[in-house]
């Protein structure tokens, strides 16, 4: 064999080797990104082919799974409690996803990159593709409970409730809603008709109204503003008196503020413990322009409003506090008036961190995900996402918080009768909204459980409910009682 021949002998030689090698990384380790590129029709087309993971609440409560169509060998996704859920799983169709089912749909799909070495492992071995399962935070009793409690009187509005210690969302219910089983269909057609009917609904099902609808805070957000009062020294403890008018002439302006029912504040110079059971807005007004309208932002920055990044892992859109410097304006936001806007699961931050001495643990829905063999592909850590007050502010907050439930003259005094045995600690609002406040009000209650040693920390908004301690605080009871087992 002549040299020449030899050396392109070699050369093919050398470039077989390299396209056998590159082959087998493409199959090992690039699957999964060339699996995720959009326009890959024959992904596309193989989705259906494998079972995609569950996904479970409760450790063991499937609230989403690919069962096999009969007579077929493709998969459908089926919910099998479908409308209590929708807000957490979202749904998985031909054309998309939305909620866990997308934020979590790499690993549901089988694609991860975590899930290489066990696709690897099943390609050598015959076995079918198949998806991770992702486990969440959340608890079926309570997730339940906090449907049930909205649909049964067709409420408008949401239920978010949190582990105060570890951040871990255990209900999420969102209410009107959708059954997401009505989305898997094959058929692209009857798939497009169905999405357009829904999104053409003026009752909004497909809004989760727990992350992605803001309400104003009304008197919840006393709580902040209370905090920032205590933090700034402008109040020394709870004993500490601060003056409630009766009327409140705003400063520059002609509105003049009132409390509820034009009602007189105690003494008209009550403790700020009194002021806030009694949620009296004169005092808290007054109290908004003694610490200022950039105080107020900051504190209520710390508390999670203003963060456009939070995901849980789904997208949340953030509760709003606007810097004021006006005076009548600070004085409305700092009773949760004006353009304060928070979410439901807002309002469950409130009182989550006032429960954890003062740390706020960032919100997850995610427990862990586990490979078809089991292995552990993700696990949570619960992570501080911040530290809004020190402990002895949170304490101050504590002791006010229960004296709007415990105290016979606080505004939740009645809710008590439906949890016999548990002290809770809450904070009621009832705030206006629409143009010139012509809007019905919306009831808002944020709360925790047991007051030591929190287990439990629900935020409710129901839109047009009227007042927060007849609507919204009987709803955050049943769902404390159902999941702390009291009958």
């Amino acid at each position: 064999m002549n040299r020449a021949l030899m050396r392109v002998s070699l050369a093919c030689l050398a470039m077989f080797l390299l396209l056998l090698v590159n082959v087998n990384y493409v199959q090992a380790f690039e699957s999964s990104g060339l699996a995720g590129k959009p326009g890959n029709v024959r992904v596309f087309n193989q989705q259906f082919q494998y079972q995609r993971g569950a996904i479970v609440a409760g450790g063991d409560t499937k609230i989403a799974e690919s069962r096999l169509i009969k007579g077929t060998s493709s998969y459908r996704r089926f919910y099998p409690d479908g409308p209590v859920y929708a807000p957490v799983t979202g749904y998985d169709s031909i054309y998309g996803a939305t909620g866990i089912e997308a934020a979590e749909g790499s690993e549901l799909s089988g694609s991860a990159p975590g899930l290489d070495v066990h696709n690897l492992i099943s390609l050598f071995t015959g076995k079918p593709k198949q998806g991770a399962s992702v486990y969440l935070t959340i608890s079926p009793k309570a997730q339940q409970a906090a449907y049930q409690a909205l649909a049964s009187k067709g409420y408008v509005g949401s239920v978010v409730a949190l582990d105060p210690s570890t951040g871990a969302i255990l209900a999420m219910a969102s209410y009107p809603t959708f059954n997401p089983n009505v989305y898997t269909t094959l058929s692209g057609v009857a798939l497009d008709r169905i999405d357009k009917r829904l999104r053409a609904e003026k009752s909004q099902p497909l809004l989760n109204r727990a992350i992605n609808a803001t309400y104003p805070p009304g008197s919840t957000f006393k709580i902040v503003t209370s905090s920032t009062a205590f933090s700034t020294q402008k109040v020394a403890n709870t004993s500490s008196t601060i003056p409630a008018p009766t009327n409140f002439q705003l400063p520059g302006s002609s509105k003049v503020l009132i409390n509820d029912n034009n009602e007189a504040c105690a003494d008209g110079n009550p403790p700020i413990i009194e002021a806030f059971y009694l949620s009296c807005n004169t005092a808290f007004g007054k109290l908004g322009i003694a610490v200022g309208g950039p105080a107020l932002h900051r504190y209520a920055g710390r508390f999670g409003m203003n963060n456009p990044g939070l995901r849980i892992p789904l997208p949340v859109s953030p509760s709003v506090f606007p810097l004021e410097t006006d005076p009548d304006f600070v004085a409305l936001s700092a009773i949760g008036q004006f353009n304060d806007q928070v979410t439901p699961l807002q309002e469950a931050m409130f009182a989550a961190a006032i429960a954890n001495g003062g740390k706020l643990m960032t919100p997850h829905l995610v427990q862990q995900v586990l490979a078809p063999d089991l292995t552990v592909t993700q696990q949570a850590q619960p992570t501080v996402l911040a530290t809004p007050v020190t402990p002895q502010v949170a304490g101050n907050l504590q002791q006010m918080m229960t004296a709007v439930v415990q105290n016979p003259a606080g505004t939740a005094y009645d809710v008590n009768k439906s949890v016999a045995g548990v002290e809770i600690a809450g904070k009621t609002g009832t705030a206006q909204n629409g143009v010139n406040n012509t809007g019905l009000n919306d009831a808002v209650f944020t709360c925790y459980a047991p007051t030591t040693n929190p287990k439990i920390a629900v935020g409710v908004i129901v839109q047009g409910g009227g007042y927060g301690a007849a609507t919204a605080a009987p709803i955050a009871m049943q769902v404390i009682r159902a999941y702390l087992g009291i009958r």
